[in-house]
């Protein structure tokens, strides 16, 4: 059969706004979860007095966000749409999980920001959409959830995609250009047909919405980078590091590195979805088996690339970034940590270079003195310890990361040039 289009989707926005209710209603509606399972996770719900967690649970398969109803890894699930095949990055609410979140949106091609009406704009939606906005995504569709929960009030909603627009248009979004769709994730109100309770609206239901995203540009023709996400031991086969395949193209037999270990070998083996595979693409995620490459080789954070055109280990590199929020001021020799592709990493600032007007990008300062919450600026920065990351104009995909300190996300940038660690 003719392979569909794959994007990846990340569905984002605060906690107990329904996201992964929807995740699972729309597993449900495109038949990706079948409705036994559902009515069993029903039963089980029921039982635990969580009757609402139904669909939820279709994503929260580890027992502890069951007991807690939260969601804490990224989990990742495929369904169909008449035009593509989506695989969902779930990613966490919860404070404590945003790190989660950094890795899983910056896998995305177009995100849900799933905004409950009662509630409307909250603390972490405001910082999901900075995220997601530094991070490279660039189609978004809102879903203005629990339209149930306000009685299908076309007041409401209106409101909400008012609040929702000014934020959007603060970080350079585009908010006529992107659906607002009010649904009940719980109910299934406007997710895969149009619903009876808002004849109000004459949008797109969300599965239509999905399908008239843009195809991803394909990032076959860049060099290969697969970042690892994480490294396995299977028995039989050896050490097998996993990952989505960010660029490029890895075929059986290539000769590849890990970077910045630089453990290298050749591709004995690719599996995705559990099926063997001669080849990877970008957007792929993957398993893969290197000929010599062992445990202790290869971890979280590593970067693979093809022997001849090797990730690029950072000694310093500048960066433009936009300080989402700080308690005091940040000046030189602020060390706070980076997550960039599956990396986190320890980075100091060497040098304020320049402060920018964060709506204009014009030059407001040269050498600053500090920088404080709502700059944007221009630094020089150097890893505490060897970090592969690439200037986004070579390979955005490598090029993005989120700055966290004292368990928040301090600011969010890009590498604008690496000097390259001899």
């Amino acid at each position: 059969m003719a392979q569909k289009p794959h994007m990846n989707l990340a569905v984002i926005g605060h906690i107990d706004h329904g996201k992964s209710t929807l995740v699972g209603r729309l597993m449900f509606e495109t038949g990706a979860v079948p409705s036994h399972l559902i009515e069993k996770y029903k039963a089980e719900a029921r039982e635990k007095g969580k009757e609402s967690f139904a669909f939820a649970w279709v994503m929260d398969s580890l027992k502890e966000e069951r007991e807690r109803g939260i969601t804490i890894d990224i989990a990742h699930k495929r369904f169909d749409t008449d035009k593509y095949y989506f695989t969902i990055v779930d990613c966490p609410g919860h404070r404590d999980f945003v790190k989660n979140m950094i890795t899983g949106a910056s896998q995305a091609d177009a995100a849900i920001l799933v905004v409950a009406a009662p509630d409307g704009v909250m603390a972490q939606t405001k910082e999901h959409v900075f995220l997601s906005r530094t991070l490279g995504i660039n189609q978004l569709i809102i879903a203005v959830n629990k339209m149930d929960d306000t009685k299908y009030s076309e007041d409401r909603y209106n409101q909400v995609k008012k609040d929702v627009s000014n934020l959007l248009g603060m970080v350079g979004f585009k908010a006529s250009e992107i659906p607002f769709i009010p649904v009940s994730a719980y109910v299934g109100d406007n997710i895969g047909k149009k619903s009876e309770n808002t004849p109000w609206y004459d949008g797109p239901t969300i599965l239509q919405a999905l399908d008239d995203l843009k195809e991803p540009e394909k990032a076959d023709n860049l060099p290969l980078r697969v970042p690892v996400q994480d490294a396995y031991t299977i028995s039989g086969i050896g050490t097998v590091p996993v990952g989505r395949v960010e660029t490029g193209v890895m075929k059986k037999g290539d000769n590849v590195i890990f970077m910045p270990t630089g453990a290298s070998g050749e591709v004995k083996s690719i599996e995705m979805h559990h099926e063997e595979a001669p080849e990877a693409r970008p957007g792929d995620n993957i398993g893969w088996n290197v000929r010599g490459v062992g445990k202790t080789d290869v971890r979280r954070g590593d970067v693979c690339g093809h022997s001849k055109n090797p990730p690029t280990v950072a000694e310093e590199f500048t960066a433009q970034i936009v300080v989402l929020q700080h308690p005091s001021a940040i000046t030189v020799g602020y060390t706070p940590v980076f997550h960039c592709h599956t990396t986190q990493t320890a980075c100091t600032f060497m040098s304020l270079d320049k402060k920018l007007d964060p709506k204009s990008g014009q030059v407001k300062e040269e050498n600053p003195t500090f920088i404080k919450a709502g700059d944007a600026a221009i630094i020089t920065v150097r890893p505490t310890r060897p970090m592969v990351i690439e200037p986004v104009k070579e390979i955005p995909h490598l090029g993005r990361f989120a700055i966290r300190d004292m368990g928040m996300t301090i600011a969010a940038g890009m590498c604008m040039s690496v000097k390259k660690k001899e």
